[in-house]
């Protein structure tokens, strides 16, 4: 199928290559299939795209890569919804805020983008435990 993206003008997506958010994503309930969409020589950051609407695109990342100490737990309501049987199946992203310069992004730790690549069901998980931070800069250690 023919997508019309915010960034990559008009694509191609594969059935197989869309994420469904039962519940949609919070702000946007009733956007419910997305894809992931790499950026051009980068294996850090992706574009997860929406289906339906082509204005609505999230740049998301790996925490792990910019957060080697992330971890939360999930609760088993959230692994009933994703139908989640072992970690290996498991891939988070969370959303980023891009600004000028670069090197002030931030990263929403507080609502992990949970995903089963097995079945390709998505959910964004709000963590209340008061830890984790909307905006945490993607680049603190880096300003010392």
């Amino acid at each position: 199928m023919i997508i019309e993206t915010k960034y990559h003008g008009k694509m191609e997506v594969q059935k197989a290559d869309i994420w469904r958010f039962d519940k949609g994503i919070p702000g946007f309930l009733e956007e419910k299939e997305f894809v992931l969409l790499p950026l051009p020589d980068n294996e850090v950051y992706w574009i997860l795209q929406s289906v339906q609407t082509p204005e609505l695109a999230f740049v998301v990342s790996d925490p792990f890569v910019f957060f080697s100490d992330y971890q939360f737990a999930l609760d088993d309501l959230t692994l009933d919804q994703l139908d989640l049987k072992k970690k290996e199946e498991v891939l988070v992203l969370v959303i980023l805020t891009v600004k000028e310069p670069f090197q002030n992004t931030t990263a929403n730790l507080q609502a992990p983008l949970v995903l089963n690549k097995t079945n390709r069901k998505g959910k964004q998980v709000i963590l209340n435990d008061g830890k984790y931070n909307v905006r945490t800069p993607l680049f603190a250690l880096q300003r010392g």
